[in-house]
């Protein structure tokens, strides 16, 4: 059985409330954007669970102020499991400097979900990918 429309959709926004969270510090939102026991692995570390992810994103915009940009994003499974990859740009904001923005990394995303008991997907394990 193939993901449904509504599923990608849904999948989507996952992918835009994730980033959305992590830029502005909301390290509540960015950890429910996994399951209670997923798993964030960058060059920064392997972070598991609920706490451990929340402190991650609290931490993250009190470190860097950037923006996350993803695109091409394919998704692939069926109506309880599915697997994601997109290409990240990172952007370091740099307010009232010339130029006020300028690309920090290049990455890719790989991605575990799973659809949750409340209907909600949500990632189980998310990897990141440097290009450098």
């Amino acid at each position: 059985m193939a993901l449904s429309v509504e599923d990608q959709l849904a999948i989507q926004q996952l992918y835009a409330k994730y980033n959305h969270a992590i830029d502005s510090g909301n390290g509540a939102g960015w950890a429910a954007t996994f399951a209670a026991d997923g798993v964030f692995s960058s060059a920064t570390g392997t972070f598991t669970g609920t706490e451990q992810l929340q402190g991650f994103g609290d931490g993250f915009a009190k470190r860097l102020k950037a923006r996350h940009w993803v695109n091409n994003l394919v998704i692939d499974g069926d109506g309880a499991k599915a697997t994601g990859s997109c290409y990240l740009v990172l952007y370091r904001l740099t307010p009232g400097e010339q130029p006020a923005a300028n690309i920090l990394t290049t990455a890719i995303y790989n991605d575990e979900l799973a659809k949750g008991p409340d209907g909600a997907w949500r990632f189980t394990k998310r990897t990141v990918t440097g290009d450098a």
